[in-house]
């Protein structure tokens, strides 16, 4: 199972984003999706899951309100919307897949992909 995020970038505070993620190797639609990221000098940090039939999203507080998680079962692919981008939110956005549910925890998703980098300009 391969995932390929991109849609990264530079923007300026209060620009938006929307960042993809593909999978292919697998079922998709058996996956819970998250997103993650890590911001510089920063540990690894949960941003939102989805799960695999989208009724369920979750969402750090830190961009609650902000950023929404969304998935297109028909072309393997997690999206996350990002509004109203603040410079906190530059860091190396990653996404990872689980069976079926989403999880807070990155050690619970067994595959990952790349990571694409958000810079947020003051």
């Amino acid at each position: 199972v391969q995932l390929q995020a991109s849609g990264g970038g530079w923007v300026q505070a209060g620009d938006s984003l929307r960042l993809s993620c593909v999978v292919s190797g697998g079922l998709f639609s058996a996956y819970g999706m998250g997103w993650f990221r890590q911001r510089p000098g920063k540990e690894r940090e949960f941003v939102a899951d989805i799960n695999w039939s989208s009724d369920k999203t979750n969402y750090a507080d830190s961009v609650k309100g902000r950023f929404t998680v969304s998935r297109d079962n028909a072309e393997n692919t997690v999206y996350l919307q990002m509004n109203s981008l603040k410079s906190e939110d530059t860091a190396v956005y990653y996404c990872a897949a689980r069976i079926r549910s989403g999880s807070y925890y990155p050690h619970e998703y067994k595959y990952w992909g790349q990571g694409t980098l958000v810079t947020v300009l003051q």
